[in-house]
């Protein structure tokens, strides 16, 4: 009974140092937050203005190399470069603050950059530039095609009276005039009006879908059309 009793004992004890020995997990180290990268700021091509600095590689092509400057907190960069009369618009990623790119002679192009960090998915976007890429025997070049659209693209507003508004600009400094086009199906094709100035207000009805495009021309007789922009109204 004696031996019962202290193998009962030590069984306790053991027991009560197995349970209050070994203690709580101690706290992770919190690791420290990697900082949000910073935007950058572009250098060439530069903006509104004329690129003639390209590689000629054929009577189409030239290499132009888009050049940005180092931005804090930064690990890589992504490239982001839009054909304005085309449509297009591809993304290129390096660690690099320049790279060199091959696109179409004659175009009107815009370009920002994106500053990406490793371990966040923070992200900092540069400003938008835009440029023509020099073509062969170009004496006049056309606007840039309408940008900035207000209403946004894709926003709701509450119908009624509205007045749509753009950026536009020249690089041979002439006279621009607008021709709007709104409607209720893309591509729209219904005439709204012409304007000498970057806006033009109209009525438009509740719940309703719009699409909408502007076709700039300036007084050399050339002409470059917008994407084809987006709103919707409240019911």
């Amino acid at each position: 009974m004696r031996f019962l009793n202290s193998f009962l004992g030590l069984s306790m004890t053991l027991l009560l140092v197995s349970c209050s020995g070994g203690g709580d997990d101690p706290t992770p180290t919190p690791q420290p937050e990697v900082p949000a990268p910073v935007a950058t700021t572009l250098v060439f091509p530069n903006n509104n203005e004329e690129c003639n600095e390209g590689a000629i590689i054929s009577d189409t092509e030239s290499q132009v190399v888009f050049q940005w400057a180092a931005s804090e907190n930064t690990d890589s960069y992504t490239l982001k470069l839009k054909d304005l009369e085309l449509g297009s618009e591809i993304s290129l990623n390096t660690t690099n603050t320049q790279l060199p790119v091959d696109i179409l002679r004659g175009n009107a192009y815009a370009w920002s950059v994106v500053s990406k960090a490793n371990g966040t998915n923070q992200t900092a976007e540069s400003d938008t530039w835009r440029f023509y890429n020099a073509g062969p025997g170009v004496q006049n070049y056309a606007p840039f095609p309408a940008y900035d659209p207000n209403p946004a693209m894709g926003v709701a507003i509450a119908a009624g009276e509205i007045t749509l508004g753009w950026k536009s600009s020249d690089l041979d400094g002439d006279p621009l005039s607008f021709t709007v086009y709104l409607d209720t199906t893309s591509p729209p094709l219904t005439l709204l009006g012409q304007t000498n100035t970057n806006s033009y207000t109209t009525t438009i009805n509740a719940n309703t879908i719009y699409y909408w495009r502007v076709v700039a021309s300036d007084s050399a007789g050339n002409s470059s059309q917008s994407e084809i922009f987006e709103f919707r109204t409240n019911p």
